[in-house]
């Protein structure tokens, strides 16, 4: 069975950092990519970042390009998010995505979810 527990979330003042990090377990996910979405409070999920496993390459939304670090160990099945100066709008809930498609947006595997508030 696989499971995705993400885990480092929570209360933070603006300009503040947090880091996320995501265990795979299950399966061995060698294909396509591992990322972070986000959903804000009344709106749709969406993309944060990304990383390929095959190569390396990252990939991030333009709203946390320069902020954000995404790096992975693929051996362990695990990716991190490193998130600094932070912005109230970077409040909501993190997911981890496994067998992530970065072509198609095609996602295999979610996580449950990890609350980040940040205050002004």
């Amino acid at each position: 069975q696989v499971q995705l527990v993400e885990s480092g979330g929570g209360l933070v003042q603006a300009g503040g950092s947090l880091k996320l990090s995501c265990a795979a377990s299950g399966r061995t996910f060698s294909n396509y990519a591992m990322g972070w979405f986000r959903q804000a409070p009344g709106k749709e999920r969406e993309f944060v970042a990304a990383i390929s496993w095959s190569g390396g390459s990252t990939y991030y939304a333009d709203s946390v390009k320069g902020r954000f670090t995404i790096s992975g160990d693929n051996a362990k099945n695990t990716v991190y998010l490193q998130m600094n100066s932070l912005k109230p709008e970077d409040t909501a809930v993190y997911y981890c995505a496994a067998d992530f498609n970065i072509v198609t947006a095609r996602v295999g595997y979610w996580g449950q979810g990890t609350r980040v508030t940040v205050s002004s």
